[in-house]
Formats: C-alpha cells, sequence, structure tokens
C-alpha cells in the first residue's frame, strides 16, 4: 500500500481549499449579476406555453441534463437535448413554442452553434448561459445570462470547475425563482416523487398506516388492570386504551405505565385500570399527514398515538413500528 507523504498531504489539503475557495467565490460573484435578463428569463419561461428544452455539450452538458431534471420536478415542463445528437435528428422535439436554453462556458461550442438556427427557424426561443456576452453563442440569443468566472479551480487553468458550478449555481436560482413563482409547495413536489422517501413522507396520511379500531388493543373503562394487561398482549401495540360507552378514549396504558407500577408495588389483579392509566392521551385525526404523527410522538416522546375522528371517537392507533414499516420515518 502506497503511502502519502507529508508534503504531498499538505500540497493536497491546501489545493482542496483553494478549489473551494475559487468556487464560493465564483458563486458569490453571480449574485451581483442577477438583473433584469434573469428577470425576463423567469418571464419568458412562465409564458412559455410548450417545454423547455436544455441543451449542452461535454460538461456544460451535465449541468444541463440536471437543470432539465430539476425544471421537471420542481413544475416547470422540460428535457434535456444532447447538442450533438439534435444536429442527428433530436431537433424534431423543439416547437414553436418552446424555449431552448444552450449552455455553454465558451459560447462558441461548435454543436450549439449548429443547432441555434434550426431552433429559431423552428419559431422557439433562445436563451443562453455562458461565460462570454460577446460569444456566438450570447449575440444569437434572446436573453443572455452571464455565468462568467474570473479563473477555473483547477491549478492549470483549463479542467471546466468554477464554470460548471457557476452554472449549475445560475440554473438553480432559475428554478427556484420559477418554483416560488409557480406557488409550488411541497405537496406538489411530493406528486412529482412518489417513489421516493419524499414522496412517502408528503404523501402518506394517517389513515393510510394506523391500525383500524377492531385492531387496537381496547378496553371498557372500570376494567382491572388484569384485564387490560391481556388486552395489551393480544394487541401488540405496547399498549391498552381504556374506551367509554361513546367510543372516545379516557386514557391509555402503555409498556411505560407498566414498568412504573410494578416499581410502586402494584397488584396488577386487584388494581383498577383507572387508577394507573394515563389520561387526556394523545391524538390525532385520520386525514393528517404521517409525518405530523411522527413529530408529535417524537416530541412527546411517546411511541404510541391514538388516531380519532372529529366527534373524538377512536376510529384507530398507530404506533412508531408502523411508521418506521411505512418508511415514515
Amino acid at each position: 500500500m502506497n503511502t502519502v507523504s507529508t508534503s504531498s498531504l499538505r500540497r493536497a489539503l491546501e489545493l482542496g481549499r483553494r478549489v473551494l475557495e475559487i468556487e464560493a467565490q465564483a458563486v458569490t460573484a453571480l449574485a451581483g449579476r442577477i438583473d433584469e435578463n434573469f428577470g425576463q428569463t423567469i418571464d419568458m419561461i412562465l409564458q412559455c406555453r410548450g417545454r423547455v428544452i436544455v441543451s449542452g455539450i461535454g460538461k456544460s452538458g451535465h449541468i444541463a441534463r440536471k437543470f432539465a431534471a430539476t425544471l421537471a420536478s420542481t413544475g416547470t415542463p422540460a428535457y434535456f437535448v444532447h447538442a450533438a445528437e439534435a444536429a442527428h435528428g433530436d431537433l424534431g422535439m423543439i416547437t414553436a413554442e418552446d424555449i431552448v436554453i444552450a449552455i455553454s462556458n465558451s459560447g462558441a461550442s461548435a454543436e450549439l452553434l449548429a443547432i441555434v438556427p434550426q431552433a429559431k427557424r423552428r419559431g422557439a426561443r433562445l436563451i443562453a448561459m455562458t461565460g462570454n456576452a460577446g460569444s456566438p453563442l450570447a449575440r444569437e440569443a434572446d436573453i443572455h445570462l452571464d455565468a462568467a468566472v474570473s479563473e477555473e479551480a483547477c491549478p492549470l487553468n483549463l479542467a471546466p470547475t468554477a464554470s460548471t458550478t457557476a452554472e449549475l449555481a445560475l440554473s438553480d436560482a432559475i428554478a427556484v425563482a420559477l418554483l416560488d413563482a409557480r406557488g409550488f409547495d411541497a405537496e406538489d413536489f411530493a406528486r412529482s416523487h412518489p417513489g421516493g422517501s419524499l414522496g412517502r413522507r408528503l404523501l402518506t396520511h394517517v389513515r393510510d398506516v394506523m391500525r383500524p379500531r377492531e385492531r387496537v388493543p381496547a378496553i371498557v373503562g372500570g376494567a382491572l388492570l388484569s384485564e387490560a394487561l391481556l388486552a395489551m398482549t393480544r394487541g401488540g401495540m405496547g399498549m391498552t386504551v381504556a374506551v367509554g360507552a361513546d367510543g372516545k378514549p379516557e386514557g391509555i396504558f402503555t409498556d411505560g405505565d407498566l414498568r412504573r407500577a410494578l416499581e410502586n408495588g402494584i397488584d396488577v389483579r386487584t388494581t383498577q385500570l383507572a387508577d394507573v392509566l394515563t389520561k387526556s392521551p394523545s391524538t390525532i385525526k385520520p386525514d393528517a399527514l404521517a409525518v405530523e404523527a411522527a413529530e408529535i410522538m417524537e416530541r412527546l416522546c411517546i411511541s404510541q398515538l391514538l388516531v380519532v375522528d372529529g366527534a373524538g371517537v377512536l376510529v384507530g392507533a398507530l404506533n412508531t413500528h408502523d411508521l418506521m414499516q411505512a418508511q415514515v420515518i
């Protein structure tokens, strides 16, 4: 196994810090260049009746692909077209109602310049994001977004590093501004991500994960503690609910309550459940989000939560295991 010398390690640490400093400065400098062109970009996209087509080549192409994906997942219909593939048939994806966003640091990428006339001939409008306001691509664009950087983070000042970071940050700024302008909220975001953990957290309701009333260990108030323990064992939820004649929960008795009762020398055979249960238990409505149930349970340091309807009648219950099984927590 090769070992790194002290001097080489020191050099690596210095270079790593320097890269982060240069890229941070490149992004900070962009804030001062957010001007009317940025505002016009947002307005043009909001008025677009077609799709936003994002294109690029090389490293800027990777940024373009990510930009299109971010737009699509935050309420702006968009897709990525590879600049090289566009000249071999993919131009057919572009219509007069679309907006093309072309990303190129130099603004002189031959592959992008080759498709610009064809896209404009179709009636599509062009937004260019470049690091050179005097470049051919910038001159051809309806709107130019300045993503210039003073230097690359590469020691040779050659590899796209700070420039791609700037492009990524500027594209994120556009996506977030559009998200806000559209009133795109967390539920909208979840609908775009139904297969991920975020979608599960934002779209799963208590009714989806709770155990229905018939599966909740419950006992009528006035019973002995011993009867409650039998119900708790059968229910497998680590608790028993004391329910009144009106169907409303009067209290809850949990494993923790049992431990405390035993520590106090309670005789489970003769003690009334009402004497040891926790009255006024925490509840939640079935239409609430499951993440709200998780928040309540975490905040109150409890493992079970009762579910009641609008009249306060017990309709179900859930515990942390139910939330974990649903991958909500």
